[in-house]
């Protein structure tokens, strides 16, 4: 799949019905990090999920579905991310989906890195670099 340059924001969200429509809601750190502003028009994919995660009640979720209440990696799991911020100790920032934080040592903002988490916590997850890609790749 061809991703294009003008893609503002990348996120997983779970999608509902109300009144007849569907709803996708967008994570607030979306708008916080200023890609994206609230009031403004923007095109939105729907891609299917990927994640074959099963729950304990099938009856009422897909199998498809995370749970929302567990972080969604595990330790050992690598992934290609890119470094969004810099935190307050310097290391690495970034965010996968429903917006749940991994931090990762020894890199920069902007950089583009294979991962493996070490440590999963309910809210934020470390991971350190298994290999840096160049963006010429």
């Amino acid at each position: 799949m061809e991703i294009p340059d003008q893609l503002r924001c990348l996120f997983t969200a779970t999608l509902e019905e109300r009144d007849g429509s569907y709803v996708v809601e967008v994570p607030k750190q979306e708008l916080r990090r200023g890609d994206i502003h609230q009031g403004e028009t923007y095109r939105v994919a729907v891609l299917p999920s990927t994640s074959t995660t099963e729950t304990a009640d099938t009856d009422t979720r897909s199998q498809f579905e995370p749970d929302p209440q567990e972080p969604p990696v595990t330790e050992g799991e690598q992934r290609t991310v890119e470094i969004e911020d810099i935190g307050d100790q310097g290391d690495g920032i970034t965010r996968v989906e429903r917006g749940f934080v991994v931090i990762v040592s020894d890199t920069e903002q902007g950089e583009r890195v294979t991962i493996e988490i070490t440590d999963v916590r309910e809210n934020v997850a470390f991971a350190d670099v298994v290999e840096r890609i160049s963006y010429y790749d």
